[in-house]
This record gives C-alpha cells, sequence and structure tokens, in this order.
C-alpha cells in the first residue's frame, strides 16, 4: 500500500497541500500589514473577518489534501471572554497545528518561527506570542505577556497552550509547564486523539523522523483526528494562588477525559533520560530523582550553568573536606528544607551524616549538559585530581559512579585500558585521547561487563514504550511512592 501510495496519491496531496499553503500566504501578509496592538484589541473589521474565513476554508483544505477528511469535534469552544486560555494536549505531533488553524487562536512559538518562508507569515498572522533564546529573560517576559493577554477580558485572541512543553506518544501525559496557568484565569481544557488504525502521526524523540512522518501520513488513505472542548475549568482561589497545583489538577481532569495516566516526569526528564552523550543512564539512576529536587530547590534551567560554575569553583577550594547538612545549606546558598535534606541523603554515602561536595557538582553538570559527558569528566577530572594532575583508579570509580547516578560500577577494565603504561593513575588529556580512540567506551569497558542482560545499554537500545524513556511508562507510576533512592550505600 506504501509502495502504491508514494507513486500515485503521495506526490498529489503533497503538491496540492503544499499549494494551499502558498495560497493562504499573500491573504496573511497583507491582513498583517500595519496591525498593531490597539488594533487587535478591537473588535474585526469587515474585511480582515472576510480573511479569517478565507484563511480558515484555505487551511482546512490543506489538511483535507493530507487525508484529514473530516474533522470529529466535540464540545463548545468557550469565548475569549469565558477562557483566555486553551491548554491542549497530548501534544505528539506537528500535525497538532490542526486546532490552531482551525480557531486562529495566538500560540507560544520561538522567535525563529516567524523567519520561516510563507509559514512564518502565517504564523505572524495569528499574533503568537513568540519566546526568544538569545534573550536571557525571554521566559519572564513571555509570562508576562501571557498573563497580560488573559487578562484583558476577551480583547486579545485566545491563546492556544502545549503544556506539556513537548511531543509524547499520548500513553500518559507528563507534567505540564506552568505558564498557562500563572495568569489564574479560567482555562479550557483541550484533548486531541488520532483514532487511527496504524499511527502515522506521533513524532516523538524515538522513532521515524519529520519527513518519514509526513510521508507514511499522506500514504494513509484517510486520517481521523478529534478535538474535544472539555468545560471551562475554573480555578479555585487556592489554585490562583498556585500555578503547580493549578496545572496539575487540570491534567489530572485531561487525564481523566483521554483514559489514560499521568506522571511526574518533565520535558527536562527526557533530556536528561535520552542524553546522547557517551554515558547512558541506567535505569536504576538516581539521577533524575536529583534532576527533580534541581528543580524543586528553585534552580532555574537558565541559570544552571552559571550556578555550576560557581559551585564547581567553591568545591575546588573545599577540595576533600566532607561537610554536613548546615555546610551543604550553606555552600548552595539555600535554607535548610525537606527538598534539600532530600538531595543531601542521595550523596550521603554511609548515613554517617556527611558529603562529599563534589559530587553534587559531578551530578549538577550531567543535568546541566547531559550529552556532553567529556565537559564533566574533565570538570570531575579537576575537582579530584591530585597535584600533578592525575587520578587514581579509586577516584575515576567515584566519578563514573556519581556520573550514572549508581551505587556500585567496576571501572578496573576501563581504567587499565586507558593507563597504557601501568602508572596506576591517569590525566584528563590521558582519558581524552582514549575516549577519541574509542568513543563507545562506556559501551565496550563498562555496560558489557557491569549489567549483563539487564544493562542500561539494551534498556536505552530500545524503543521506549511511550516514546520518551523506559521511566516513563505509565505502569511504573506507582514508583514514586518508593523511598529516594541513594547513590552510594
Amino acid at each position: 500500500q506504501i509502495a502504491f501510495m508514494t507513486l500515485t496519491l503521495f506526490p498529489i496531496r503533497l503538491f496540492f497541500a503544499a499549494f494551499m499553503m502558498l495560497l493562504a500566504w499573500p491573504f496573511a501578509f497583507i491582513a498583517s500589514m500595519g496591525s498593531d496592538e490597539q488594533e487587535l484589541e478591537k473588535p474585526l473589521s469587515w474585511w480582515r473577518k472576510i480573511v479569517d474565513i478565507l484563511l480558515k476554508a484555505i487551511m482546512r483544505m490543506m489538511w483535507l489534501a493530507g487525508g484529514f477528511h473530516w474533522i470529529n469535534v466535540k464540545g463548545r469552544r468557550a469565548l475569549p471572554a469565558e477562557a483566555a486560555i486553551l491548554t491542549v494536549a497530548p501534544h505528539s505531533s506537528y500535525f497538532d497545528a490542526i486546532p490552531v488553524t482551525m480557531t486562529f487562536a495566538s500560540i507560544v512559538m520561538k522567535a525563529e518561527s516567524k523567519d520561516i518562508p510563507v509559514w512564518g507569515t502565517l504564523i505572524k498572522y495569528i499574533r503568537p506570542v513568540f519566546v526568544s533564546r538569545s534573550d536571557q529573560d525571554s521566559r519572564r517576559k513571555t509570562v508576562e505577556e501571557i498573563k497580560r493577554r488573559a487578562q484583558s477580558d476577551g480583547k486579545w485572541p485566545q491563546i492556544m497552550i502545549f503544556p506539556e512543553g513537548t511531543c509524547t506518544n499520548r500513553s500518559c501525559l507528563i507534567t505540564f509547564k506552568p505558564g498557562a496557568f500563572i495568569p489564574g484565569v479560567p482555562v479550557q481544557p483541550v484533548v486531541l486523539r488520532y483514532p487511527n488504525k496504524l499511527d502515522t502521526i506521533t513524532w516523538t524523540w524515538q522513532g521515524p523522523g519529520a519527513f518519514e512522518i509526513l510521508w507514511l501520513t499522506l500514504c494513509q488513505f484517510h486520517n481521523s483526528v478529534e478535538i474535544e472542548f472539555l468545560p471551562v475549568y475554573i480555578p479555585s482561589e487556592e489554585e490562583r494562588n498556585n500555578p503547580v497545583l493549578y496545572a496539575n489538577n487540570v491534567r489530572r481532569v485531561m487525564a481523566e477525559a483521554l483514559g489514560v495516566s499521568v506522571t511526574d516526569y518533565t520535558f527536562e526528564d527526557c533530556q536528561l533520560a535520552l542524553a546522547e552523550g557517551q554515558l547512558r543512564l541506567p535505569s536504576d539512576t538516581c539521577l533524575l530523582e536529583f534532576a527533580k529536587l534541581v528543580r524543586s530547590l528553585g534552580l532555574k534551567p537558565e541559570t544552571l550553568e552559571d550556578d555550576l560554575d560557581k559551585y564547581a569553583a567553591s568545591a575546588m577550594k573545599m577540595k576533600k573536606e566532607k561537610v554536613d547538612l548546615k555546610e551543604f545549606s550553606a555552600y548552595l546558598e539555600f535554607p535548610v528544607s525537606q527538598t534539600l535534606e532530600s538531595m543531601f541523603a542521595l550523596f550521603d554515602e554511609n548515613d554517617n551524616g556527611v558529603i562529599d561536595v563534589r559530587e553534587f557538582v559531578i551530578a549538577l553538570s550531567v543535568v546541566c549538559k547531559p550529552s556532553k559527558t567529556l565537559e564533566t569528566i574533565q570538570l570531575a577530572f579537576q575537582l579530584y585530581q591530585s597535584e600533578s594532575g592525575t587520578i587514581t583508579e579509586e577516584d575515576l570509580a567515584h566519578i563514573l559512579k556519581t556520573a550514572m547516578g549508581v551505587s556500585q560500577i567496576d571501572v578496573t577494565h576501563l581504567f587499565r585500558a586507558v593507563d597504557e603504561e601501568e602508572k596506576g593513575k591517569i590525566t584528563y588529556d590521558d582519558f581524552y585521547t582514549f575516549a577519541e580512540l574509542h568513543p563507545h567506551f562506556a559501551e565496550d569497558y563498562l555496560y558489557a561487563d557491569q549489567m549483563g542482560a539487564e544493562s542500561s545499554l539494551e534498556t536505552s537500545s530500545l524503543s521506549a514504550p511511550n516514546g520518551i524513556c523506559t521511566d516513563f511508562s505509565p505502569d511504573s507510576a506507582g514508583d514514586r511512592k518508593k523511598p529516594l533512592q541513594k547513590k552510594l550505600n
């Protein structure tokens, strides 16, 4: 069927969809000229209403060309005055743009998107909230803009937000980002379903790429999509004061409507668990728990690298000195709290009330730079090396044990391979040279010996059950109730 459709229907559909997008461009371009914020807050002029109808019709024809012959819509879309924000989940594909083109609600987009030929003009037409990667203060500005529009009593177009912040395969809902819930205004949850016999829609961390997804979908004779507008969710006073609670409660309502589970893992956890570095995290790693504690403590992703440099510099001055909870609190410049105590417990080697802050720095480096294995190891060498710039096999064991978040690891095979001259000590240059010659050193010298049939290598190479990572499976949702796993015990 794929071969037949590729030679017949696929090129026709692709050409027609591209033609529809090009046809929409001049209308969007003209309608976007000269408009400003004051004009947006006024009712649409008669000619803009006509352009709006034409663009929606053209976009509907584009989706028709893609095999979405009809779109099943359930429920009633709330008016902007009833719900200024539409929260959509699960987010699993670029085909999730269907409800955007149906409603022409504003969305939150990367600022770079407006420079994409043709598509960028269509994006600008719906007046999105742009997020700039180059602006360190962009997150705060984005939240403030969402809040300003949401509290305009329906003067601005509704804002459509995908609060998961990343794509999953719809088997569960991951943690919602709080941006849509900070304004504290009513939101309307919107759930998406793709009840197709063969799933060619899902575009996640693992599996087919973007073009392959497009190709397979256009080779399907018909593609089904359901959009359900749930009742408007009006937050309580407690939820208005606590965006995280608000987000979790809305997520629960949407999960019940979808008939799926929820998981407390986030977009950042996806990046950490599936990082393409030379060290892959095993399934029993405690670094995912550590990453959650880092966020709970208040360390912000946008300043994490600066925080890492600060903590590393302090750790180098302390050398091998161990600290207790009170000293750890002073080191981080955070008051003692349950979160801090939980983080301390992860590194409390023998339950003796002291930890080595160098291990904290290494773990933070992995969370901060999950794909940059050698940068973390270089930093670890600086923390552990002697005055001659060398480390021992015991030091290397501490470094890799912390970097992988496991309680035990045998590095003898790896250390001897690096230490060709059998000096009993190695430098970072020795390790770097070895890693350059053996880019898969972890697979060859660590995983193969340590983990056997249940190794992290084998686990990582398999397709994840829900498109993110094995630890995100809804079947393991009960694991959240387990006590904290310590790195060393």
